[in-house]
């Protein structure tokens, strides 16, 4: 696990900015735990921010309610949350690559930027350390992420 973590950004004043996080219900007591500290961490960079969660039922139908998501032209940004555990074969490196891949497609052909925490862990206990930890929490990771290129980007574009 990278020991290089973001540092937290400035606060906003009242925010209007809107942000969807897309989130598996898949190894949903890791992922709940992501969206829990994404949505804490959104709210306390900007708050007043609309957040809107979507729920799919797995990692691989993500990337298809990212994209619909993206669609409609509301969102500053998007977060991917999800937990692939690795099993004894090569179908969870197949669906993480296909989500990353998609993800990364969606982001370029919408220009919204795509955070992506779909993570592909080889065990409960590297789940519950990247998701239910509090030093390198992967949902406060996203959101600072997502805070930072949503105010970033309409500066270059």
């Amino acid at each position: 696990m990278s020991k290089v973590f973001p540092p937290r950004l400035r606060t906003s004043g009242h925010s209007t900015a809107s942000y969807a996080i897309v989130a598996s219900k898949f190894n949903q007591e890791f992922v709940q735990s992501l969206v829990d500290n994404a949505h804490t961490e959104l709210n306390a960079l900007e708050p007043g921010a609309n957040i809107v969660l979507v729920w799919t039922p797995g990692s691989f139908e993500i990337p298809l309610f990212v994209q619909a998501t993206a669609e409609l032209n509301r969102f500053q940004a998007i977060l991917a949350l999800g937990v692939i555990l690795e099993g004894e074969t090569e179908h969870a490196r197949l669906i993480a690559e296909a989500v990353t891949r998609s993800l990364m497609d969606i982001s370029l052909k919408h220009k919204v930027p795509v955070i992506h925490e779909v993570l592909l862990v080889k065990d409960e206990a590297q789940a519950r350390a990247r998701c239910m930890g509090t030093e390198h929490n992967r949902g406060v990771e996203a959101a600072r992420a997502a805070i930072s290129a949503a105010r970033k980007l309409p500066e270059i574009v």
